[in-house]
């Protein structure tokens, strides 16, 4: 993939040169683990987690202090080429949503940070992974979170990688324009059980990865997107399916406590959308449920 000297919109709200000193009072210990298995990529399960943290943050008490500093300069590359990812993901969806005619695409913000923030869904530490806030519309993304995929799942990483996961949460930011989040929001409550409140959820995340394959789909010619690029995206989306996760971190799979998707369901998913370049396509619900 070929970014650099491409288009940036600076729709990027860069707060990793401002850190916290000191303990933060989410991410750590069994409320880590949880995010970790359920809330990595967000989606309608991070609405769920907010209030946990919520509480969490009210219950400890922490001293803490703001620090600036000043980027590094691979930090500032970084940030470029998180900026180019998002701006094409502006340009495509914008593009389709003119095609199929569901009104002016509305763009979101992208906030880069490092070890902890504040949304408004809530707290966010390095231990959450990247998220989508449907409340302020903003993608949360910490990029220490990959450098965990490559040593706690297993991924072999990549620029394409990353530009999975930003795609992916673009993905929820879309699926809350168009009102589909919303509507698996209240099917959640009116389930009949966990498990089955728990496959709308894994609908919503693959309907994500969808969209994320239909982003690479459009995107391939002006990224000059190539093979090894999405072998990385696949190998980003089979590091985590829940079933992977589940036998790394648990040694054994619950299928019924999938939030995200089987590692067979996400790339599936994914190179669906990036073959057929069809939003037609992007019912999860009816083949997942």
């Amino acid at each position: 993939m070929k970014w650099r000297g491409k288009r940036q919109s600076g729709n990027i709200e860069d707060r990793r040169g401002m850190s916290n000193k000191g303990r933060v009072a989410i991410g750590g210990g069994a409320i880590g683990i949880i995010i970790l298995l359920f809330q990595i990529f967000g989606g309608d399960t991070g609405r769920q987690l907010a209030p946990v943290l919520e509480q969490l943050n009210q219950q400890t008490q922490v001293q803490q202090t703001a620090e600036s500093r000043k980027l590094t300069q691979e930090e500032k590359e970084i940030g470029q080429f998180v900026d180019v990812i998002l701006t094409s993901t502006d340009e495509v969806w914008t593009k389709i949503f003119r095609k199929y005619e569901l009104g002016v695409y509305q763009k979101p913000t992208l906030v880069l940070f490092s070890q902890s923030t504040q949304s408004a869904c809530g707290g966010a530490s390095a231990a959450t992974g990247p998220f989508y806030c449907p409340a302020d519309r903003k993608l949360y993304i910490d990029m220490d979170f990959f450098k965990k995929l490559r040593t706690d799942f297993g991924a072999k990483g990549g620029d394409f990688a990353v530009a999975y996961v930003i795609a992916h949460e673009v993905g929820h930011h879309v699926q809350t324009l168009l009102g589909t989040s919303q509507k698996v929001h209240k099917a959640q409550q009116n389930s009949r059980s966990e498990a089955e409140a728990n496959r709308y959820s894994v609908a919503l995340e693959l309907q994500a990865d969808f969209y994320s394959g239909l982003w690479a789909h459009y995107s391939k010619d002006y990224l000059e997107v190539n093979r090894g690029d999405i072998e990385e995206a696949m190998d980003a989306a089979r590091a985590v399916g829940d079933d992977a996760i589940q036998k790394r971190m648990q040694g054994h799979i619950v299928p019924d406590s999938f939030t995200h998707g089987s590692s067979k369901q996400r790339m599936k998913w994914f190179m669906k959308g990036f073959q057929t370049g069809d939003l037609r396509q992007h019912d999860t619900f009816s083949e997942e449920l």
